[in-house]
């Protein structure tokens, strides 16, 4: 088992920055992938950014890249996604998930490859 607490949401203005934080703590030598993904209300949740475990390889939306970069901290077990020059349309909970099957990145764009979410956060950017 893996557990994830996710934080650092909050209320901000359009154009400041945000970064979220994702703890992870249990069987974390399983995990070959994490993922942050957002749901707004009322609409699908939707991909954000993924972080290979162990080799640090990311790869980002397009409705973020320039804006968003993830990266990882071993030591701590942690997975960060900066947010910069946020927008209204970025409000929406933020999940991070751990995938524990290898495979290329593109696999991990994809909710239903990873096996274990943290509760979310919730970012609400203001106009």
């Amino acid at each position: 088992q893996v557990q994830l607490v996710e934080s650092g949401g909050g209320l901000v203005q359009a154009g400041d920055s945000l970064r979220l934080s994702c703890a992870a703590s249990g069987r974390t030598v399983s995990i070959y992938a994490m993922g942050w993904f957002r749901q707004a209300p009322g609409k699908e949740r939707e991909f954000v950014g993924t972080i290979t475990w162990n080799g640090g390889s990311t790869y980002v939306a397009d409705s973020v890249a320039g804006r968003f970069t993830i990266s990882r901290v071993s030591a701590k077990n942690t997975v960060y996604l900066q947010m910069n020059s946020l927008k209204p349309e970025d409000t929406a909970a933020y999940y991070c998930a751990a995938d524990t099957t290898p495979g290329i990145l593109v696999t991990h764009t994809r909710a239903q490859s990873y096996d274990y979410w943290g509760q979310g956060t919730q970012v609400t950017v203001s106009s």
